[in-house]
């Protein structure tokens, strides 16, 4: 198995306070690689774990289950944890998903949340058939690469990997369920334009979310992959805010 050099995990040692940061479907650590350094630049430690199935060749990302990304997700939070005083979750689209589930399961554990266009459900119609088409159609087109900024491009696989995508619907579903679990401060950015997960995923958790500490920025410069994209510098400044209880 080769891995793409984007695809290489993140790790930077820091001070008390730690970021996990996770990448979403089809993406790889590269996607978030700006926004970890910058974060371990302002003296946070950070890790960008690579999702199992991701970084390699799409197909091996039908061969996985959202257990496999959460089990990877929460061991570098665990890491992470046992080195910091505060660690916080944040990610990208299914990366942010991920994110979110973490926090209700793990409660008082995790310090607080940020999401980049958090993905808890799709207006796709194609969607409804996956429990039947990942039978039938290994792949998609793809769905990466959604980035405003001139000659930037997002560090992906060129096929959304169909039993993947039905492995997120899975993941949506005890995620939606139990957003009254997040009690968290919650850090919600939004792109206004985004051609990958709609925006109304954002206004669906910051509906549901229990957290009495919570906040949504809209990017207006960006679109999907607002991590590579022209409103990053706001995302940095407004992370270290929230982290630093600004």
């Amino acid at each position: 198995m080769s891995l793409r050099p984007e695809a290489e995990p993140f790790h930077a040692e820091g001070g008390p306070i730690g970021a996990v940061l996770c990448h979403g479907l089809t993406g790889m650590p590269g996607s978030l690689r700006a926004w970890g350094e910058a974060l371990a630049a302002a003296g946070l430690t950070v890790r960008i774990p690579r999702l199992p199935g991701h970084g390699t060749r799409w197909q091996d990302a039908n061969k996985v289950s959202w257990q496999d990304w959460y089990a990877a997700l929460e061991r570098a939070f665990d890491d992470v944890r046992s080195r910091c005083e505060r660690t916080f979750v944040m990610g990208l689209s299914m990366g942010g998903t991920v994110a979110l589930r973490l926090a209700e399961e793990r409660g008082a554990d995790v310090a607080g949340v940020v999401v980049v266009n958090p993905s808890l459900f799709t207006t796709r119609k194609d969607a409804k058939l996956l429990p039947v088409v990942r039978f039938l159609v290994p792949s998609f087109p793809p769905v990466g690469n959604d980035i405003k900024k001139p000659d930037t491009v997002e560090p992906a696989y060129d096929r959304l990997p169909v039993k993947a995508a039905y492995q997120l619907s899975r993941l949506w579903k005890l995620t939606n369920a139990e957003l009254d679990k997040l009690t968290q401060p919650l850090l919600v950015i939004t792109s206004r334009d985004d051609h990958v997960v709609e925006p109304e995923n954002s206004t669906r958790l910051m509906d549901g979310a229990a957290s009495t500490n919570k906040r949504q920025i809209v990017l207006e410069n960006s679109f999907h992959v607002a991590t590579m994209d022209n409103d990053l510098p706001l995302i940095i400044d407004e992370t270290l805010k929230f982290v630093h209880g600004r």
